[in-house]
């Protein structure tokens, strides 16, 4: 199911408004959310994860609007959210903080436990399960991130800029493995970085200054190029004319 959201606007206290009745869906699959920094991305994927409420507007998976307080913890089971920043729980193992997320989420303890087993698998981590969440890398802290994400079973996954910060080795084996799991679970991926649009994406959203400049299959998107521009190049090109002009 798509996510959908749907007149949304956003401002923070300091009284800017970031999005401005904005509509945009988000259809099954892979989908990358580009955009320079400042462009709303975050704010976008915290409104789409609840953990931010837009002023006006909804934001919907399926029949469940996050909006409504009745359908928030149902909500919550099926987007999960993987924020830039991801934080070592102090002195739990990998496993005991896979299965906390589990349990913030609404599931038993013993649910969450269980759950914890096959997310850490699915992420390729099941051998650093016993370590301590602060002992591990900077890729390693992401794919935990992920798991913590997939324990409680979503059906799609919100991930804010999740390769900041790794080095080319890192950034390819989280390539990777959201190349698999793209195949069982929905993501949306926001970053300004255009090198991995046609290895993972089925669909490209372009946000710029808070509004949609392009939003079609990646196919469409590296159609836009201009002729003779090396096929290397072709994301990138288009992306800067998207972030710079009107469409």
């Amino acid at each position: 199911m798509p996510l959908r959201f749907t007149d949304c606007t956003f401002g923070y206290r300091s009284g800017a408004l970031v999005l401005d009745s904005l509509d945009v869906e988000f259809p099954p699959g892979c989908t990358v959310l580009l955009g320079p920094n400042g462009a709303g991305k975050s704010t976008l994927l915290a409104l789409g994860a609840s953990v931010l409420a837009p002023s006006q507007g909804h934001v919907r998976w399926g029949p469940l609007d996050s909006v409504r307080r009745r359908d928030r913890r149902d909500y919550r089971q099926r987007v999960g959210w993987l924020p830039q920043t991801i934080k070592p729980v102090p002195g739990l193992t990998v496993r005991e903080q896979v299965a906390y997320a589990g349990w913030l989420k609404g599931l038993s303890k013993g649910q969450a436990w269980a759950g914890s087993v096959e997310a850490l698998d699915r992420v390729r981590l099941t051998d650093l399960a016993d370590r301590r969440s602060h002992q591990l890398s900077g890729g390693q802290l992401r794919r935990m991130g992920i798991a913590q994400t997939l324990v409680h079973e979503a059906e799609v996954v919100l991930l804010d800029e999740p390769t900041a910060g790794l080095d080319p080795v890192q950034r390819g084996v989280l390539r990777d493995l959201l190349a698999e799991l793209c195949d069982r679970v929905d993501f949306v991926v926001s970053t300004h970085q255009t090198e991995d649009l046609a290895d993972i994406y089925e669909t490209v959203v372009v946000l710029d200054r808070g509004r949609v400049t392009y939003h079609g299959s990646t196919e469409q998107f590296f159609a836009r190029a201009a002729r003779g521009i090396p096929a290397e190049r072709r994301a990138e090109a288009v992306y800067r004319d998207l972030v710079q002009g009107e469409v």
